[in-house]
C-alpha cells in the first residue's frame, strides 16, 4: 500500500493562478514597440533622435550629450564577442612607404620619411553578416589599416565606399539595427533585402547617395584586391608650424576596381562562400602580394565653403574634378595572419587612434565614433587593457600611470602610476608639440548648445545624381536590377511605393524602371522632416565661388578603371584525357608570364593523360566547381579531350555560364563539337571576348580579353535569343 504524501495537495485552481502570476510577469518583461513614446533608459522623453548635441549646428559633438552617450553604449554592448558590425572579416600584414615628403601638410612622420617602411595590418569585412555568413553578400566593405608608426598607431577605419547612410551618428544603432535580422525571427541573414531596412531607407532621404552605391557593381566585388578604400571623413593634416589642411584619405588598388555579376555572387556563396577570404590568402601565400596607393584630397582651409556641399557631410564625396586626388605613397601585404582569432579577431581599430599631425573634423558621424569605438572594443574584448594585445600593440614604448584591470599584461616596476611626482623623477612627462606630442589642432569653436544639423547637410539627392549619372549603361542597369530583387522582397507596399518616390528624385528613368517591376507609380511625395530649425543661420556657409559639382566623375565608374592586367586572375583550363599538350602547355605559360593563374579542371580528380602521355593534374572537377569561382575559360585543344568532356552535361553548363557572365572564353582545336553544343553558336553577333584557336593571334587576344575582366557591354546580347 502506498504512503500518503506529507505534503498537501495542490488544487488546480492554485495551479492555474500561480500559472497566470508567473505569465503576468513574463508579460511584465515583453515591451511592446507600439504607439508609445520615445524615451531613453531612464524614462526621459526625448525630443530630438535625429542630432547629437553640438556646440553650434557645424560644431563639435559634445561629451555632455547623455542620450548620444547612452544610446551609442547600449549598442555597442549588444554583442559578445563578435563585433556587431563588420564581423565577418579577413585580415594581412604588410608595410606603408609614402613617395614623397608631406611635410609642407603634415607633422606626421611616417608621411614625412620617404625611406620609412611602416608596418600595417589592414582587415577587410562585410558590414551587416555574422562571423559566418557569406562573404559574397552584397554590402559595404571595411577597409581598416593599422599603420604602426614611431609616434603611435594610427588607424585609417574606412569603407570601399566614399560616402555613409546617415550624417550623425545617433543614427547609427537605428542603421545597423534595421539591417540586422529581424528581430523576431532572426531573418535574413546578411543581406539588406527586407522590410526594416528599407522602410528606415525610405525616411531617411540622406541615405540615397550610399544606396546606390551599395547597390552599384561596388557592393559585389570580385576580390578584396580588387576594391577602394575610403576615409569616408574628412580630416585634417597640421604641418609643424600649426598650419591645417582639410583631407580625405583614398586607397587605389593597383589591380583595378573590379566586381562580379549578382548571378554570380549567388552561386559563388554557395560554392565557395569564404571566396574573398581564399583569394586574398592565396595571393598572398603565391607572391602576388596585393598593393594599394594611398592617395589625398587636400584641401586648405580658407577653401571650407567653396563647394555646393558641406566638407563635414559624411553622405558627400569630393568629385576628384574639384579637388584631384595626390598619389603619395604604396601599401603592400606581404604576410597572411599566423592565427586568426589572435590578429583577424583581436585586432581593435579606432578612427580616434590619430598622431600628430592628424586630427579631426566636427564630421557628426566621426564625431560620434570617437566615443563609440572605444567603448564597443571594451564590451568585445572584455578588457581596458585591449591595447595589450600584441596585434593591437603599438611598436614605440608605451609609457603612462594606468595601472591594473582585467588582463594586464604590462608589467611596470616602481612605486609611481600617477601625475605629476617626485618620486618618480617626475616621470613619465609631457611632450611638447615640437618634440612629438600631440596637440589638438586649434581650431575656434563658438555656437550655441543645440540639437540641429546645418543647412548646408539638407541636400540629399544632388550627389546621388552625380553617382548614378557617371555610371556606364551596363552599371545603370545593374544599380536598377539590384533595387528591383531588393524591393520585391519587402513584403510592406508602403515601403516600396516610398522608396520609389525618393529615387524620383535622383533619375526619373531609374523610378519609373524600378516602379514598373514593383508596379509603383513613382509620384513625388512630400520629404520628411529635416530637424533643420527655421531660424538656422547659414550665412557662415556662403561664399560668393562656388565649385559646383560636375555632371559626371569618370572616377565613380568601374568602366574606367585598371584595365592592363591579367595579374593573379584565375583562368579555368576545361580539358580531359587526349587534351593537346603542346597546345595547352604553351598557352599556361603564356598566360603565366603575364601573372594569370591556371587551374585545370577535368571531369574527374584524377590525373588526365594528355596525347604525349605527359600528365596533367586537376585541381577541380566538374562536379565540384563552376564557372563563377574563374575569371576566364579555356576550352583545351584536342579531339579526345572534348569526346570525353561532352560525357558530363556539366561541361556544357560551365562554358554557359561563364557566357553569360559575360567572361572571356577560348576554344582550343578541335573544339567544335562542343561549340555547337553551346549558347555561343546560336549568337550572331561580334563577340571580342569569345576566342577560337584559329583566329590570328588567339592567345594574345584572349590575354586582351581578360584583362577587359568582362564584355558588360554585350550582357543583353549574351543573354537574349539570337
Amino acid at each position: 500500500m502506498a504512503k500518503k504524501s506529507s505534503k498537501p495537495a495542490t488544487s488546480s485552481l492554485q495551479n492555474a493562478s500561480q500559472q497566470t502570476k508567473k505569465t503576468t510577469q513574463l508579460d511584465e518583461l515583453i515591451t511592446d514597440n507600439d504607439n508609445t513614446a520615445l524615451t531613453t533608459n531612464q524614462g526621459l522623453k526625448i525630443n530630438d533622435n535625429q542630432n547629437s548635441l553640438k556646440a553650434g549646428e557645424r560644431g563639435a559633438t559634445l561629451l555632455e550629450d547623455f542620450i548620444l552617450r547612452e544610446k551609442i553604449t547600449h549598442f555597442d554592448h549588444e554583442r559578445i564577442p563578435e563585433r556587431i558590425v563588420h564581423a565577418r572579416g579577413s585580415a594581412a600584414h604588410g608595410y606603408f612607404q609614402v613617395y614623397k615628403n608631406l611635410e609642407q601638410y603634415t607633422a606626421a612622420k611616417f608621411l614625412t620619411d620617404t625611406s620609412a617602411k611602416t608596418p600595417v595590418f589592414v582587415r577587410f569585412s562585410t558590414v551587416a553578416g555574422e562571423r559566418g555568413s557569406t562573404d559574397l553578400a552584397r554590402d559595404a566593405r571595411g577597409f581598416a589599416v593599422k599603420f604602426y608608426t614611431d609616434e603611435g598607431n594610427f588607424d585609417l577605419v574606412g569603407n570601399n565606399i566614399p560616402v555613409f547612410f546617415i550624417q550623425d551618428a545617433i543614427k547609427f544603432p537605428d542603421l545597423v539595427h534595421s539591417v540586422k535580422p529581424e528581430p523576431h525571427h532572426g531573418m535574413p541573414q546578411a543581406a539588406s533585402a527586407h522590410d526594416t531596412f528599407w522602410d528606415f531607407i525610405s525616411l531617411m532621404p540622406e541615405s540615397m547617395h550610399m544606396v546606390l552605391w551599395v547597390m552599384s557593381d561596388r557592393g559585389i566585388p570580385r576580390s578584396l584586391r580588387m576594391m577602394e578604400g575610403f576615409g569616408i571623413h574628412t580630416f585634417r593634416l597640421v604641418n609643424k608650424e600649426g598650419k591645417a589642411h582639410f583631407v580625405k584619405f583614398h586607397w587605389k588598388p593597383l589591380l583595378g576596381v573590379h566586381s562580379v555579376a549578382w548571378d554570380e555572387a549567388t552561386k559563388i556563396s554557395g560554392k565557395d562562400s569564404d571566396f574573398h577570404r581564399r583569394d586574398l590568402w592565396e595571393a598572398i601565400e603565391s607572391g602576388a602580394y596585393p598593393e594599394w596607393e594611398l592617395g589625398l584630397q587636400i584641401i586648405p582651409e580658407e577653401d571650407e565653403y567653396k563647394f555646393d556641399f558641406d566638407l563635414l557631410d559624411p553622405t558627400k564625396l569630393i568629385p576628384e574634378e574639384l579637388v584631384p586626388v595626390q598619389i603619395v605613397g604604396k601599401m603592400t601585404l606581404n604576410r597572411n595572419p599566423d592565427n586568426f582569432f589572435a590578429e583577424t579577431e583581436q585586432v581593435a581599430f579606432h578612427p580616434g587612434h590619430v598622431v600628430p599631425g592628424i586630427d579631426f573634423s566636427n564630421d557628426p558621424l566621426l564625431q560620434g565614433r570617437l566615443f563609440s569605438y572605444t567603448d564597443t572594443q571594451l564590451s568585445r574584448l572584455g578588457s581596458a587593457n585591449f591595447h595589450e594585445l600584441p596585434i593591437n600593440r603599438p611598436i614605440n614604448t608605451v609609457h603612462n600611470n594606468q595601472r591594473d584591470g582585467h588582463m594586464r599584461h604590462q608589467i611596470v616596476k616602481g612605486q609611481v602610476s600617477y601625475e605629476p611626482n617626485t618620486l618618480g623623477g617626475g616621470c613619465p612627462y609631457q611632450s611638447m608639440w615640437k618634440d612629438g606630442g600631440f596637440v589638438s589642432f586649434n581650431e575656434r569653436v563658438d555656437g550655441q548648445k543645440i540639437r540641429a544639423r546645418s543647412k548646408s547637410f539638407v541636400d540629399h539627392y544632388s550627389q546621388a545624381k552625380l553617382f548614378f549619372n557617371s555610371q556606364s549603361e551596363p552599371e545603370k542597369k545593374h544599380i536598377t536590377n539590384a533595387i528591383i530583387f531588393e524591393l520585391s522582397k519587402v513584403q510592406t507596399s508602403s515601403i516600396r511605393e516610398r522608396v520609389v518616390s525618393l529615387l524620383n528624385y535622383v533619375d526619373k528613368e531609374l523610378a519609373k524602371n524600378v516602379g514598373k517591376k514593383l508596379g509603383v507609380a513613382p509620384a513625388k511625395l512630400e520629404q520628411p522632416n529635416q530637424s533643420i530649425p527655421a531660424d538656422a543661420d547659414a550665412a557662415s556657409l556662403q561664399s560668393k565661388e562656388k565649385n559646383p559639382n560636375p555632371a559626371t566623375s569618370a572616377a565613380l565608374s568601374m568602366a574606367n578603371t585598371v584595365k592592363n592586367t591579367i595579374k593573379t586572375r584565375k583562368i579555368a583550363f576545361m580539358l580531359d584525357n587526349g587534351v593537346d599538350a603542346k597546345i595547352a602547355n604553351a598557352l599556361k605559360a603564356k598566360l603565366e608570364k603575364e601573372g594569370g593563374v591556371v587551374e585545370i579542371v577535368a571531369t574527374s580528380m584524377a590525373p588526365v593523360t594528355a596525347d604525349d602521355q605527359s600528365v596533367f593534374t586537376p585541381q577541380h572537377s566538374l562536379t565540384s566547381t563552376a564557372s563563377v569561382c574563374f575569371d576566364a575559360l579555356y576550352i583545351a585543344a584536342g579531339k579526345k579531350s572534348v569526346e570525353n568532356l561532352l560525357t558530363m552535361p556539366e561541361s556544357i553548363e560551365f562554358v554557359n555560364e561563364a557566357y553569360k557572365h559575360c567572361k572571356a572564353i577560348a576554344f582550343g582545336k578541335d573544339t567544335q563539337s562542343l561549340f555547337d553544343k553551346t549558347n555561343i553558336a546560336a549568337k550572331k553577333h561580334d563577340d571580342p571576348a569569345v576566342i577560337q584557336e584559329t583566329d590570328k593571334d588567339y592567345a594574345d587576344k584572349f590575354i586582351k580579353a581578360i584583362t577587359n575582366h568582362r564584355v558588360w557591354e554585350l550582357e543583353d546580347a549574351r543573354n537574349n535569343p539570337a
